[in-house]
């Protein structure tokens, strides 16, 4: 079978300005967890349904991520025992363009998750528009948090051809967690993500349904957070570890 960037390289381009049309207004999301090799036929399936994001040429980008938290991990604690309302902060750099923005998301008692995000050039939490960007947006003290996790991974970006979908594919995902030190290679594990407007017709459930690859939430935060940190709770994570160490176990 064809390698990723090779499958990709057939899928027809769409460029960020257009992109733009495709509001998402009454988005819903769900992500996927599998491995390459289902990627590769999944890849396969959508090439004649999905345009692929191209910038200068580039189609697989690099992300690098650092997430904050408060020093008694409160965001992650409100995740792991199923609060709505939760919330993450992280910095985000878009390595090809050398953008960086920091984002607060917040995934409210319905399902949603919304964002709001301000360009920055660094992640000093002193600079007093980002103190103000986080006193408005977030329910934890600014002075509470610290960087805890930081990944950084690869993304493929498609769009169905009614502009009603976007599906971001990440490989290569690499954890570091800033106050332990350890590391986690994640190796094939794949994670895909359909973002909807709100329950249209979205070609690729079909396939998934088809390759048996099934909804499994995945916060790279929290999944990250889990294994380079034995210090940490993970009851309510304790079947999402077990399904990512079964793969990361079937596919060595």
């Amino acid at each position: 079978m064809k390698g990723m960037e090779t499958i990709i390289a057939d899928f027809k381009p769409i460029t960020l300005a257009e992109m733009s049309s495709v509001k998402l207004m009454n988005r819903t999301d769900t992500k996927f967890v599998t491995t390459m090799p289902q990627l590769l036929r999944l890849l396969e399936m959508a090439r004649g349904d999905y345009y692929a994001q191209e910038i200068d040429g580039e189609r697989n980008m690099l992300y690098d991520t650092t997430y904050f938290d408060t020093t008694d991990f409160g965001m992650y604690r409100e995740h792991q025992h199923g609060h709505t309302n939760r919330q993450k902060l992280r910095f985000r750099t878009y390595v090809s363009s050398n953008l960086q923005f920091m984002e607060i998301k917040t995934k409210n008692n319905h399902g949603r998750t919304k964002k709001k995000r301000i360009e920055v050039a660094d992640m000093d939490l002193n600079d007093p528009s980002k103190r103000e960007f986080i006193g408005s947006h977030l329910h934890f003290g600014v002075d509470t948090l610290i960087p805890h996790m930081h990944n950084h991974f690869r993304r493929v970006t498609l769009v169905n051809y009614a502009k009603t979908e976007r599906l971001t594919i990440d490989t290569q995902l690499h954890f570091h967690n800033v106050q332990t030190g350890e590391d986690k290679d994640m190796g094939p594990l794949v994670i895909v993500e359909l973002k909807r407007d709100g329950l249209v017709y979205s070609p690729v459930l079909q396939m998934l349904r088809q390759l048996r690859i099934h909804p499994h939430g995945f916060s790279k935060y929290c999944m990250g957070a889990a294994m380079t940190n034995n210090q940490l709770p993970v009851n309510n994570f304790k079947v999402k570890l077990t399904d990512v160490r079964r793969i990361l176990t079937l596919n060595k």
